[in-house]
């Protein structure tokens, strides 16, 4: 039960978010933008890097919403997600998304664990300004949402399935919350 009153039935970050519209309505534009908009960064490797920073926080709710998710994108199995977020240095990934990743753990650390060598190896690997710009900016908001979705210890669907069955709607409705009549 979450640590405040939210509207039932609603998972994650879902409740929280109807509780206060006059907040929903930015960050919601803010994850579409970040998540969904122009950048060479597909939607599926920007998923996965806010699934492996979800997983270094031990968030569940984001961990499997969004893996759900970079699977979708990515079109590759869920055995990958599962790779990454154990060891992605040894996955089937870019060497450039491994980079990022690097520079995405260690801002979920804190943001003064990036260093300039991670950055540098980045962009030469091909990283751009924009995309290690945006990795940051990616893994310290879900870092913020990790902590909002469990700091309220809302509603979190145990069954990984859930996730997965929910992916069609979440790509149809991207980040914009749905009118849930709350």
């Amino acid at each position: 039960m979450a640590h405040i009153n939210l509207p039932p039935n609603l998972p994650g970050i879902i409740g929280p978010l109807t509780l206060r519209p006059e907040t929903t309505k930015p960050l919601s534009e803010f994850t579409e933008i970040l998540m969904k908009g122009a950048n060479s960064l597909s939607m599926g490797e920007r998923e996965l890097i806010g699934t492996y920073v979800s997983s270094l926080n031990d968030c569940f709710f984001c961990e499997n919403a969004h893996g759900a998710l970079a699977q979708h994108y990515l079109q590759c199995d869920l055995s990958l997600i599962d790779e990454v977020k154990k060891d992605f240095q040894s996955t089937a990934i870019s060497d450039k998304l491994k980079a990022l990743l690097v520079i995405a753990g260690s801002v979920q650390r804190g943001g003064k664990n990036v260093t300039a060598d991670q950055v540098e190896k980045a962009k030469n690997l091909g990283a751009t300004d924009l995309e290690i710009h945006d990795t940051v900016l990616i893994a310290a908001a879900f870092c913020m949402f990790n902590r909002y979705v469990d700091g309220l210890d809302t509603w979190t669907p145990k069954d990984k399935e859930f996730y997965s069955n929910r992916v069609a709607q979440r790509v149809k409705e991207g980040y914009r919350l749905p009118d849930t009549g709350h």
